[in-house]
């Protein structure tokens, strides 16, 4: 094959570990907080094998523990994750992961679809590892920090309606 047939750097080669940081982060018997973590793709034994977990068979939802303490290879300086190291995630931090395994399983990449709001193209957006770059929950303090978008829609509503009715259309009377 010549250089010219050559696939180019990179190409064909699958993601299987991605990196993490924990919102909240697991604090060890120790007191030390550890937020950095590297989770892997997870297999079909991956998915079958806790099924057969004594723990899955009495509680059904003990089955996201398990299978998070498989597929989650490192967090911080915690030597083995075990499922005991995942029942004493903060819940924020179990929802996170949740999230990411969900992503990253079903796509092969820590993505989510998007839609552009002024053409309307669709287009995928690899998500940050970073909790900073997440956008801020209603309600909390960085949210109030966050400037309104512009109209009551962000923008996007068709000049003479009311975004809150779209029935209601701004015309002259006649």
């Amino acid at each position: 094959m010549s250089d010219a047939d050559a696939a180019p750097e990179g190409a064909g080669l699958l993601q299987t570990e991605f990196e993490f940081t924990l919102p909240q982060g697991y604090v060890d018997e120790a007191g030390d907080r550890h937020r950095e973590g590297t989770m892997r793709l997870a297999t079909a034994a991956d998915e079958i094998k806790p099924l057969r977990d004594p723990r899955v068979k009495a509680n059904p939802s003990y089955l996201s523990v398990v299978l998070l303490s498989r597929v989650v290879t490192s967090l911080g300086g915690v030597g083995e994750v075990t499922p005991h190291t995942i029942e004493n995630l903060y819940v924020a931090d179990l929802a996170y992961l949740q999230s990411l395994y969900e992503r990253i399983n079903s796509r092969g990449a820590d993505a989510v679809d998007a839609i552009c709001p002024e053409c309307g193209e669709s287009f995928e957006i690899h998500l940050g590892n970073d909790p900073a770059d997440e956008v801020p929950v209603a309600g909390s303090a960085e949210a109030e920090e966050t400037p309104e978008p512009l109209g009551t829609d962000g923008g996007t509503s068709i000049e003479g309606t009311d975004p809150g009715n779209p029935e209601r259309r701004d015309r002259p009377e006649g």
